[in-house]
């Protein structure tokens, strides 16, 4: 891969989209291209296509995608399935149409089902019944990785679709109303902080054990497989280490120096009992995480302190 090659990140103001734009830049590639929502809306089919016609960029990096947590999938089924397969297809096709030989599409854990072998093996997607808190956004995504495999059956095309688990990081969501579990986590254990060590109210039992990824780690797991042609379709990306909940608060706890109680409210729901991520296949690759969890909330917790007043999709109470 040229340092000159146009390189199209959709989502690049996002979590994951800014961080691999940032490392892209750190490793001398010059030639980045981020358009934000309103300059060209990705649901758009037409503006979509004009754009890759006008622009005809090298490689695309599919980094947009309506995201959230359990609330918002649960009160937004129809947006969180059909903005997400717009999203994608449009980048997909355009991207087939207008022959472009590197496309990486970017997914979630939530694709494997509900109740699968732990840890989860990219060969299990579509072997059971998906969770129902997040199926409407894995139903998406499955089509965007089927796709993906596809091409690459028909077309002998270097497409390849990565699938995180729980990312977190610098830029990340921390509304209440849309955010996942660790960036919730840490603003409430914040605010509870500065409201004389409240006590924190969380949501489940405490039990499930989830993985967590710096999302700089993901972000290298993209360059990793930009500048390498990996020989399969579909690979996990995580540390392939998992933590119960309850561990995750206090550890969250310690950061933020949270001295308070903590509440587990037992009627909301869990969620799937356990996400862990068998990484094995990019680690025999040559790719392997390099932020441990204590360090990346550490990190996560002094960015939130630092844009408190101005990041996106916050307003403090």
């Amino acid at each position: 891969m040229s340092k000159e090659s146009k390189i199209y990140i959709a989502g690049h103001r996002g979590m994951v989209g800014s961080a691999i734009w940032r490392q892209l830049t750190e490793k001398g590639y010059t030639h980045l291209i981020g358009l934000t929502s309103r300059e060209l809306d990705l649901k758009d089919q037409k503006a979509v296509a004009k754009f890759f016609e006008t622009e005809k960029p090298d490689v695309v990096i599919d980094a947009a995608a309506k995201v959230g947590g359990i609330l918002a999938n649960n009160s937004y089924p129809y947006q969180f399935l059909m903005e997400n397969m717009q999203i994608q297809n449009n980048l997909i096709d355009s991207s087939l149409k207008n022959d472009i030989e590197k496309f990486i599409f970017l997914g979630s854990s939530c694709i494997y089902p509900k109740l699968a072998p732990q840890p989860l093996k990219e060969e299990y997607l579509l072997t059971d019944s998906l969770e129902p808190t997040n199926e409407w956004y894995a139903v998406a995504k499955i089509t965007g990785i089927k796709a993906v495999e596809s091409i690459r059956k028909q077309f002998d095309k270097d497409y390849v679709s990565l699938m995180p688990t729980n990312l977190y990081g610098t830029h990340d969501n921390f509304d209440l109303n849309t955010s996942h579990v660790l960036p919730a986590m840490i603003r409430k254990f914040h605010e509870a902080k500065e409201n004389d060590h409240a006590p924190v109210t969380l949501w489940g039992s405490g039990t499930p054990m989830r993985e967590f990824l710096f999302v700089d780690d993901m972000a290298g797991s993209v360059i990793f497989a930009l500048e390498n042609k990996l020989p399969e379709h579909l690979y996990n990306v995580g540390t392939g280490v998992d933590l119960t909940i309850k561990d995750l608060a206090e550890l969250i706890q310690k950061v933020t120096g949270h001295t308070g109680e903590i509440l587990w409210d037992s009627e909301k729901p869990d969620g799937t009992p356990r996400k862990l991520m068998d990484v094995s296949k990019m680690h025999e690759l040559g790719w392997k995480h390099k932020v441990e969890l204590e360090d990346g909330i550490t990190k996560t917790y002094h960015w939130f302190l630092d844009n408190i007043n101005s990041f996106k999709q916050v307003k403090m109470s």
